[in-house]
């Protein structure tokens, strides 16, 4: 390095200059002042290079961002609120706390800053007032539009929801507003505050300074507490429709100049469920997966681990026609092209509920809304099937889908396990079909014995069907059976029936005398007042005969149910004392009579009548259940059976 005279080391001013940030030096014209000569010229600077494009746009903007509305105009699906808030404004009716709620990505927070917007607008020239129309372009607008707006508090109730955060908002009340016409509060996910806070909150709500507008925004509509519902408008943002979602996707697909299958939109807006920022956010990923090419349903199917709508219907046929070994293929090609077991059985779901509807409304196949595949393939399937056998599968569907989610299963194994009871039911009859096939054979042409648990023609049939097969074949007349010549064959009548009735009959009411067209009885203060009116219209109804209930003051017998229960105490009292049992008794200690039958007694537990207890018994036995008193026993308790 060179020196000067003092032997310091010679600076460059060019250097020095460019360390320390200045402007170089003029170079010096003619010779040295010691007769040095004079310098060359110093090369002009070289062109500095040029910004490369992501320089230049800055980074990327997820879509739901980029295309987040600004107006009322941009929000779709939403028209009930757009309509009330424009009248609103026009009007001069603004309130001063809104309440907007709705699924997530509906809509609920850009709806907050663009009213924010709207009650803050100054208009391009400075001099407008509040407006349904916010320009855009004056400071008030720009500062909301980049968050930046002093008088805009965004709060996250989920974060801030002490009674401590909320006292820090009633303090921010006090003042005027630092730039803008009015202070906007917007209260996200407010449902999370907690009691204390909602409660400080309460009255800043209901009678807040002239310049201040609370917007409140949830999930959860039914945690908020109705003392806050009632000091605000409540707006209920709707789900956006699947075909509304697919021509916005559509329109902004093209404004980012990519090419997207119709197809493959619909698919994406299925799995927003009625979300615009979480179909944005499926779009933007879809468009990720295709790298610059076309969005095809392929990709998209395979992004989401869908199944090929076409393998659904293939799926349908093959359990609605009892095909098991083709079903489980069907499931093992799916799991092959990356579908999920869940994925899969929520589609056959889906394509139920679809076919249900072609079977309700015949029109639909002709809607244009519906991919081509669904509105041909889907309507001639739904012809060959009925209803009821819809109905049961969509209950099936839904406890596999319940089964599929929890915990520790294996869900492939699970999936195919519903298959298997689909197929498997596919040629059974509905509840419907047994009935109407009873009812054809004859089923209810023979009077049973007495049986309170629906045992016999009549009752029976009523109990296995149902409510809605009941109703199915209702307009069959019943015939009549024959007239009761005792209390037991009354109460016997509304067995399976009306079960309600017949309990009270049973436990409630003591019988006095019956007698061709006339029931005498005392009911307990427990019965209902229109015991004997309920009666009469069911033994004229079920006998086809005229009868009289009267009510009397008499004592007449027990009650059915305690007759019962005294011949079970007698027959218990005879096993007892029964030579056998008593041996039993003493050769295994501790051990207890359980329960006895009785082959002659009816299903009140009381003694058949005459000619039911000569019947030959169907079951093989002669109708006892242990040996006659009078038998002797040749097994003694001291000499034990021998291995042979």
């Amino acid at each position: 390095m060179a020196s000067d005279l003092l032997g310091f080391p010679a600076s460059n001013d060019s250097d020095a200059a460019a360390e320390e940030g200045l402007p170089e030096p003029p170079a010096p014209e003619g010779p040295g002042l010691f007769g040095d000569p004079a310098p060359a010229a110093a090369p002009p600077p070289a062109p500095a290079p040029k910004p490369v494009a992501a320089a230049a746009t800055g980074p990327y903007r997820v879509l739901a961002r980029k295309y987040r509305p600004t107006n009322f105009d941009d929000l779709i699906g939403q028209e009930a609120l757009v309509r009330t808030l424009r009248n609103a404004f026009a009007q001069g009716r603004v309130h001063h706390a809104f309440l907007l709620t709705g699924v997530r990505g509906v809509g609920k927070t850009t709806t907050a800053r663009i009213i924010a917007r709207a009650l803050n607008c100054i208009g391009p020239d400075g001099k407008g007032g509040p407006t349904a129309d916010p320009c855009g372009v004056c400071p008030e607008c720009q500062a909301i539009l980049k968050d930046r707006h002093p008088d805009v508090v965004e709060m996250d109730a989920a974060s801030n929801r002490g009674i401590d955060d909320v006292r820090e908002l009633r303090e921010a009340l006090r003042f005027r507003p630092a730039q803008g016409r009015q202070k906007v509060f917007i209260l996200d996910e407010v449902h999370m505050l907690t009691d204390q806070a909602f409660n400080a909150l309460l009255k800043s709500l209901e009678e807040p300074p002239p310049s201040v507008t609370f917007i409140l925004a949830t999930t959860e509509l039914r945690k908020v507490p109705v003392t806050i519902r009632s000091r605000c408008q409540t707006f209920s943002l709707r789900r956006v429709p699947v075909d509304m979602l697919r021509d916005h996707f559509g329109r902004i697909a093209e404004k980012e100049a990519v090419e997207a299958e119709g197809e493959a939109l619909g698919m994406v807006a299925r799995a927003a469920d009625g979300s615009v920022r979480d179909g944005l956010s499926l779009l933007d990923q879809a468009i990720g997966l295709a790298g610059g090419g076309k969005v095809t349903a392929e990709g998209v199917r395979d992004m989401l681990g869908l199944a090929d709508r076409f393998m659904v219907f293939d799926l349908m046929e093959a359990v609605m026609g009892g095909d098991i070994a083709t079903a489980i293929g069907i499931l093992d090609r799916t799991h092959e092209v990356g579908a999920d077991p869940l994925a899969v059985l929520q589609d056959l779901a889906e394509l139920t509920h679809l076919l249900t509807r072609f079977r309700a409304a015949p029109a639909l196949k002709d809607d244009l809304s519906l991919p081509e595949a669904e509105r041909t393939r889907g309507s001639a399937l739904a012809m060959r099937l009925s209803v009821p056998t819809l109905g049961r599968a969509w209950q099936m569907l839904l406890k596999g889908i319940a089964e599929v989610q929890q915990e520790g299963v294996d869900r492939r194994a699970a999936a195919e396990m519903v298959l298997i009871r689909l197929a498997h039911v596919s040629d059974l009859p509905t509840p419907g079909e047994i009935v109407k096939r009873l009812m054809a054979e004859g089923g209810t042409d023979a009077a049973p014995r007495p049986n309170p648990g629906g045992g016999g023609g009549g009752p029976a049939l009523r109990a296995m069907a149902g409510g809605g097969a009941v109703a199915a074949v209702a307009p069959v007349a019943e015939p009549a059976l024959p007239q009761p010549r005792e209390w037991r064959e009354v109460v016997a009548l509304a067995s399976g029936v009306k079960p309600l009735l017949h309990a009270h009959l049973l436990h409630d009411v003591h019988p006095i005398r019956v007698a061709p067209g006339r029931v005498e009885i005392r009911p307990r203060p427990s019965a209902p007042r229109d015991l004997a009116a309920q009666l009469t219209a069911l033994l004229i109804e079920r006998t086809g005969a005229r009868w009289t209930v009267t009510i009397s003051n008499e004592g007449g017998e027990s009650t059915l149910a305690e007759q019962g229960r005294s011949a079970e105490s007698d027959r218990r009292a005879a096993a007892q004392s029964h030579p056998l049992v008593q041996a039993i008794l003493a050769a295994f200690p501790g051990a207890t009579i359980e329960a006895v039958r009785d082959a002659t007694a009816d299903d009140y537990g009381l003694p058949l009548t005459p000619a039911a207890a000569t019947a030959e018994p169907d079951d093989g036995d002669d109708g006892r259940d242990f040996a006659p008193p009078e038998a002797e026993s040749a097994w003694d308790p001291d000499d034990p059976p021998s291995d042979d």
